[in-house]
């Protein structure tokens, strides 16, 4: 019998995999019970588990705490707390102390393995007073120090886990994982909350920021990562913060005091929805958690700029921004002038989008394997304006019609626009499709890596050898026939180091072996210093720092907070391990 009790007490602590929104309490300071209500029965349906309710010292606005944790209670929704440090400077001990008093007892409160979970917006300067109010609460602490990354967070002694605010990509780039597999490897079996977001674009010279990064394919390329590296946590930024364009949550005029306080030049939000981007969260988020979904009803989102990337000034906004550190673009540099556009199907289908009187005959740039699941692609407006339409059909009948918002070269006060609008439509037909395998039987087949790791990434992580060390996967699939062993060892060329190793070692040995990366004569190694997977950085604005620096972590900080002298820790990844021969991959599982 006392075998069964542990047992079932080990099973009981089995940490659940959930997905959390990052909630601005200080954007709801207008809000009524009603609104609590509306927003939670939309994060319901949506399959989110928690808010993650963001609250700055001070903030008049978090007297809603209280409507917030009725309503939540009253629809059988979680909500937790996350401090801000940053919004308007440092919480003490005491006051986080009488907060959590408050409600962390409450039943809508959030529990993982039998702890109430609490997290931050920066704050390691204070980390120390985690000691006692943890011993206190006996609660699971997860914070966001992303100014110091992993290593050095851990370090400070008092963080459960961490949530890593990377989220967005670098310049013209696509968002990869490296952030994330530092993050993996320096808390080993500790829980790693991983971020996702639609969306950057802020224009707040009050708050001392505008700068826009690139989101034109984030938000299905991140939730393609999420599947791949299943984390035991996800947070969504953002549900309803305004002015940096990633909301995900309903639009409401009462909201939107961040332009006002922070003296935008014109509301970016407004008439801006973004709801489209909840439409497919019920099966993203299930097949995450539980490996499997089935579709019930079809439908396509779509996504774009309503301005032709050159048509008005820039309103100063910068691609990148050198308060991060970053090397700085013209952001018409980093987007492109397309709709991008994302299908839920059960079998494939055509897209065909119109632009003014231009009809576009649309292309998939992504399928699922198997043919069930999200499809994706886009195509370009350059040179075209007027009234939207993206229309998803099968064998010549109609699925779902998105109407969406003129994309126009008459600007508001003649400044680019650079939020998204975002639309979505489902098809009235009912379905029944389920992916025939599970996610926990899949591997990587579409992966790619930074700079000189192209190559050899992209051919290893199409047979499900991809280290997360040195590569990021786009898509998982069923375990493809890699090419016949030839039994040809390869090797880093001379200069490398050894996150070229397992990687050379497969390639090689199955037929491609890239003389700019890969050799088959064993050869010195060097032993780096900084990651290969850095960026070229700004340093307050001077000239490009050499790609050779430590790259910063894309940490943002928000609010009402500007750093332009914060600085990064070292990006400091695992190697990946050496694959040694045989006729099949190693593939990597999850």
């Amino acid at each position: 019998m006392w075998l069964f009790w542990l047992l079932t007490a080990l099973t009981c602590r089995v940490q659940a995999k959930a997905v959390f929104a990052h909630f601005m309490v200080t954007n709801s300071e207008n809000y009524t019970l009603a609104d609590w209500e509306s927003d939670i029965s939309l994060a319901v349906t949506a399959h989110i588990d928690a808010f993650a309710l963001n609250i700055a010292v001070g903030d008049t606005a978090n007297s809603q705490l209280a409507n917030a944790f009725t309503a939540a209670d009253s629809l059988d929704f979680k909500l937790f707390i996350s401090f801000d440090y940053a919004g308007n400077g440092a919480w003490s001990q005491d006051e986080v102390y009488d907060i959590l008093s408050e409600y962390i007892d409450l039943d809508a409160y959030y529990i993982t393995d039998d702890q109430p979970l609490v997290s931050t917006f920066e704050g390691p300067a204070n980390a120390a007073d985690w000691t006692y109010l943890k011993e206190y609460f006996n609660c699971m602490f997860i914070p966001d120090w992303s100014s110091l990354g992993a290593k050095a967070a851990l370090e400070l002694g008092t963080a459960d886990g961490l949530f890593s605010w990377a989220a967005w990509p670098w310049g013209d780039t696509e968002m990869n994982t490296y952030t994330d597999a530092s993050y993996i490897q320096y808390l080993d079996d500790l829980p790693y909350m991983m971020a996702v977001s639609p969306w950057f674009f802020t224009n707040l010279p009050g708050y001392n920021k505008n700068w826009l990064w690139r989101g034109d394919h984030l938000w299905y390329e991140r939730w393609n990562q999420v599947l791949f590296l299943d984390p035991p946590f996800v947070e969504i930024i953002s549900w309803n913060d305004y002015g940096e364009s990633h909301y995900i949550g309903p639009l409401r005029d009462y909201a939107f005091a961040a332009f006002s306080i922070g003296e935008a030049p014109y509301n970016y939000a407004d008439e801006m929805p973004h709801d489209g981007w909840r439409a497919f969260l019920p099966y993203m988020i299930d097949l995450y958690k539980e490996g499997t979904a089935t579709i019930t009803q079809e439908g396509i989102v779509a996504w774009y700029r309503v301005n032709p990337k050159t048509a008005c000034d820039t309103g100063d906004t910068s691609g990148n921004t050198a308060s991060e550190l970053q090397l700085e673009f013209e952001p018409y540099d980093i987007v492109d002038d397309e709709i991008m556009y994302s299908a839920l199907l059960g079998s494939t289908a055509d897209v065909t989008v119109t632009v003014g009187d231009t009809e576009l005959t649309g292309a998939w740039t992504s399928t699922p394997d198997g043919g069930i699941g999200i499809y994706h692609g886009s195509v370009s407006f350059s040179g075209l304006t007027g009234d939207v339409t993206v229309v998803l059909s099968r064998d010549g009948a109609s699925l779902a019609t998105v109407a969406g918002k003129a994309i126009t070269s008459d600007c508001t006060d003649d400044i680019e626009n650079w939020n998204a609008w975002v639309g979505s439509a489902l098809s009235s037909a009912t379905v029944s499709a389920t992916p025939a395998l599970s996610v926990s039987d899949q591997v990587c087949v579409n992966g790619t890596g930074w700079e000189n790791f192209e190559g050899i990434c992209g051919f290893a992580c199409e047979y499900g050898y991809c280290p997360v060390s040195a590569c990021t996967c786009n898509l998982m699939g069923a375990q493809k026939t890699a090419p016949n062993a030839t039994g040809v060892e390869g090797y880093p060329i001379a200069g490398e180091d050894a996150s070229y190793d397992g990687l050379c070692s497969y390639d090689c040995n199955h037929g491609y072996c890239p003389p700019s990366a890969c050799s088959t004569v064993s050869a010195a190694l060097s032993t780096p210093t900084v990651s290969d997977f850095t960026l070229p950085r700004h340093r307050y604005g001077s000239i490009p720092a050499p790609a050779s620096l430590v790259h910063n972590l894309q940490y943002h900080l928000h609010t009402k907070l500007c750093r332009p002298n914060s600085h990064g820790p070292p990006f400091s990844l695992a190697f990946s391990g050496r694959y040694y021969g045989g006729s099949s991959p190693t593939p990597v599982k999850k």
